[in-house]
C-alpha cells in the first residue's frame, strides 16, 4: 500500500466550495500527496463529496474516524466534526467548535503541521472569519508552506486577508491560479526517499 509523504490542507468558508472546484478541476499532484479540506458548512450530511467529485480528477471522500490517508484522494470533513490529521490517517473529533466552528481550519491545520511538517502545503481561500490563521502560523514555524488566494479575486476576502495580514503566507494567488501555484508548492516538497 501506498502512503502519503506530502500534503495539501485547504481551508474555506464562505465561497469555499465554488473555489475549491474551481482548484479541483486543475490539480495536478504527485503520486505520494493526498489533500484533505475543512470548508464550513451547516452541521448536516449534505452530499459534498459528489458535488465535488464533479469535473476532478481525484475521488473525493467525506473523511471517516481511522481511515487510513491514501495517495491521490481528496478528503473533506464532514459536517459539526474537527478533523485531525495523523501521519498515516484520518482521526474525527467532536471536542468544543473552535472560533464557533465545527469542523475548525485551525484544528485541521494545527494538526497537519505536526504531521507533516515541511511536508505540508497549507491554502486558505475564501471565507468571513479569521479561522485557519493560527493554523497557517503553526505550518509556517513548522516549514510547510503556506498558499493564500489573493483577497481581491475572493468571494470574502476576511480569512485570506487575515493569514495575509499574519505575515505567514508564502504565496499569494488569484483563484483561477491557485491549482498551478499548489500543484508548484508541492512538488518542491521533499518526496518519498528524500527527506
Amino acid at each position: 500500500m501506498s502512503v502519503v509523504t506530502r500534503l495539501v490542507a485547504l481551508g474555506g468558508s464562505w465561497g469555499g466550495i465554488t473555489a475549491m472546484q474551481t482548484i479541483l478541476r486543475d490539480l495536478d499532484l504527485p503520486d505520494d500527496a493526498a489533500l484533505v479540506a475543512v470548508l464550513h458548512r451547516q452541521p448536516i450530511r449534505s452530499a459534498l463529496a459528489d458535488v465535488l467529485v464533479r469535473g476532478s480528477a481525484y475521488p473525493v471522500e467525506e473523511a471517516e474516524d481511522k481511515a487510513p490517508l491514501r495517495p491521490g484522494t481528496v478528503y473533506i470533513a464532514p459536517p459539526d466534526y474537527h478533523l485531525l490529521v495523523e501521519p498515516a490517517w484520518l482521526s474525527l473529533s467532536t471536542e468544543e467548535p473552535v472560533k464557533y466552528s465545527r469542523p475548525s481550519i485551525d484544528v485541521m491545520l494545527e494538526s497537519a503541521a505536526e504531521a507533516f511538517a515541511h511536508r505540508l502545503v497549507a491554502v486558505i481561500v475564501t471565507g468571513a472569519s479569521d479561522d485557519g490563521t493560527a493554523g497557517a502560523r503553526a505550518v509556517h514555524r513548522r516549514g510547510g508552506t503556506v498558499i493564500v488566494q489573493d483577497p481581491k479575486s475572493a468571494e470574502q476576502a476576511v480569512m485570506p486577508r487575515s493569514v495575509v495580514e499574519a505575515g505567514v503566507a508564502d504565496r499569494i494567488a488569484p483563484l483561477h491560479e491557485l491549482a498551478a501555484t499548489i500543484g508548484l508548492a508541492v512538488r518542491s516538497r521533499p518526496g518519498p526517499g528524500h527527506e
